[in-house]
């Protein structure tokens, strides 16, 4: 019997041992399970971010790339030069007629022009320099009064206008009896074609520069209205 009882307790240490070394697993199991769901999850998480991630940066280049293929595009388009209908005029009748599309962006605006000065085939412009027996140039210097909206709308119709041109300066300032009206002073290029007949294998000599106007608005008072224009004064 005392070998059987000898036997008896080495089996039942032999249990006491399996029992705690199984409460230990399972303590462990218990404790380490939702630290595996939580690493999962983590994963998991990261894992869609990722291909969010990859997904928005996907179409910001897309956009990208059609932003420039679109610039790309507006670069590109070649605006027409203007043609006058009768053949045979100057320099200054041709611009005066080309000059009437733009003065009629300016009234649909209901911008005032303080002044305009014409420069006729100035020297220093290339198309002058290199094509003057091909087209008429004409350098516009221009001192405005408008609103904020109305020049805006204006410079994007003059960016967008049918015939070639180069807007060469615009600086705006603040009215200072009224700060919601700008005085801008904008610059820019007219071109039109020449009478075909008249191209010479030579260039053409440049016509003199003068600031005579075609509008008659700009020899009228600096401060006074124009048709479809506004006073600095009548917004007070």
């Amino acid at each position: 019997m005392e070998k059987y009882s000898v036997y008896l307790k080495k089996f039942q240490i032999a249990i006491g041992i399996a029992v705690v070394a199984l409460v230990v697993f399972i303590v462990l199991i218990v404790k380490t399970v939702p630290q595996i769901q939580t690493i999962s999850n983590i994963q998991n998480d990261y894992k869609t971010q990722s291909s969010t991630l990859a997904d928005t940066e996907r179409k910001l280049e897309e956009l990208k790339a059609a932003a420039a293929r679109k610039e790309a595009e507006n670069e590109n388009v070649m605006k027409a030069f203007f043609k006058p209908i009768e053949q045979g005029l100057d320099t200054e009748a041709v611009i005066s007629d080309e000059f009437g599309e733009i003065l009629q962006i300016i009234r649909d605006n209901k911008i005032k022009t303080r002044s305009v000065k014409y420069d006729y085939d100035p020297q220093d412009d290339n198309f002058v320099k290199n094509a003057a027996n091909r087209y008429h140039v004409c350098r516009v210097s221009a001192e405005m009064i408008g609103t904020y909206a109305n020049l805006e709308n204006f410079l994007r119709e003059l960016y967008k206008h049918e015939h070639f041109l180069d807007i060469s300066k615009v600086e705006i300032a603040p009215y200072e009896k009224n700060k919601r009206i700008l005085l801008a002073s904008v610059q820019f290029k007219l071109y039109a074609q020449r009478d075909p007949s008249s191209v010479v294998d030579t260039p053409a000599p440049a016509a003199d520069s003068g600031a005579a106007s075609p509008d008659d608005a700009a020899k009228s008072d600096p401060m006074a209205p124009t048709d479809g224009g506004i006073s600095p004064e009548a917004t007070q």
